[in-house]
């Protein structure tokens, strides 16, 4: 046999070790110093489909950006469409935990108890529940200031207006949906106080038929702009059937209505993603809550709210304001819910220049002057 010859099964024979050598260490990938590491199982829980043009989906493309900032991260193990009922949502979150994810978001309001009943089990996992309020040793709860991004696309509705109606389809009347019909009406009152903000609740987070049908008949009572507070795009749709225009929520939602959409609050999951799993991995995350009872509450500074690209209907001395006012949050010398604001009744519920706490705005449980409805007892 020839030199050359032996020389290429050499070649073969060391790649083909290197190949077992990698093959041996569970299949690890590579963390930001290009050092070898062993792969880190990160699971998700979706009240909805990855699909669903809101809320669902905003919180999966975190999980890709995710697995693609942090290639030792394998966050392939997510269950979409779970109920928030407890018996269905134990069962997901146990699945994963059995599964090795040593780290499992938990993506909806209701999935609070059950994530705390499950994490009892399985000590040496860290579970992290976005917008509840408890917590635990191996749990935290995250959320993001969503009420400074609906301040700011209340401006935009209260401009828009030309009947002085807009209408808002909200979801579960728990303080997280209050406080955001609220700061929207601050944004749309601010710009035009004669609008009135009407809202009509639908008890769910995500049916579009019965959003669609909110919207129809926020339409039919006068309203010329939708806004919501649903997972899916479906109130935006009815806008646009109507020739109406509207505020989407969650994720950009001008796909689904083009002629309508002027703007939509967004979700930016993916930033806090990396930082709390490179936190945990680091051993510097704890559960301690920062917030209030939230272990996390970032706001427009940390870009985990914000509003999607504007529609080409939306006049660009509104965007110019829109931006002053983001500023003007942003830099820290104001935000929504600072005084005087009256509730429904025309009392003063925040004096002149004081600044709701968080743990007030998150037990928020009244409407701002301004809003036309009721708010029902929580099912």
């Amino acid at each position: 046999m020839s030199n050359k010859s032996w020389r290429l099964i050499s070649v073969f024979i060391l790649v083909l070790l290197i190949s077992l050598a990698a093959a041996g260490c569970g299949g690890g990938g590579i963390d930001e110093n290009k050092n070898e590491v062993e792969k880190l199982k990160v699971g998700f829980v979706y009240i909805g489909s990855v699909k669903d043009g809101g809320w669902s989906q905003a919180h999966d493309e975190g999980r890709q950006y995710l697995e693609k900032e942090l290639p030792y991260v394998d966050a392939s193990d997510y269950v979409e469409n779970v109920p928030e009922s407890p018996g269905d949502a134990e069962r997901v979150i146990t699945q994963l935990a059995e599964q090795g994810n040593k780290i499992i978001f938990t993506t909806s309001f209701g999935y609070m108890d059950p994530t705390i009943n499950v994490a009892k089990n399985y000590p040496d996992v860290t579970f992290l529940h976005c917008s509840g309020y408890k917590t635990a040793e191996n749990v935290g709860a995250y959320f993001g200031r969503m009420y400074q991004a609906r301040y700011l696309s209340g401006l935009v509705a209260g401009k828009a207006t030309v009947s002085n109606i807009i209408g808002y389809v909200a979801a579960m009347p728990i303080p997280e949906v209050i406080r955001g019909i609220n700061a929207f009406t601050l944004g749309v009152k601010k710009v035009n106080p004669e609008a009135k903000v009407k809202v009509v609740w639908t008890n769910t987070w995500i049916d579009p038929s019965a959003a669609k049908r909110a919207a129809e008949a926020l339409l039919d009572a006068g309203a010329d702009v939708i806004t919501q507070h649903q997972d899916s795009p479906a109130p935006q749709q009815a806008a646009q059937a109507a020739g109406k225009l509207g505020i989407g929520y969650n994720s950009d939602m001008s796909k689904a209505a083009p002629k309508a959409v002027m703007t939509s609050p967004i979700w930016n999951w993916g930033p806090y993603y990396v930082e709390t799993v490179k936190a945990i991995k680091e051993g510097t995350w704890d559960s301690t809550p920062k917030c209030a009872s939230l272990t996390y509450w970032g706001g427009l500074e940390d870009g985990v709210v914000g509003l999607a690209p504007f529609g080409p209907m939306v006049p660009d001395e509104v965007k110019q304001l829109v931006e002053q006012e983001k500023q003007r949050i942003i830099s820290g010398a104001w935000d929504v819910f600072t005084g005087p604001i009256k509730d429904q009744k025309g009392e003063v519920r925040i004096a002149d220049g004081k600044r709701m706490t968080d743990e007030e705005m998150l037990n928020m449980n009244w409407f701002v002057e301004g809003v036309e409805g009721t708010i029902p007892a929580p099912k």
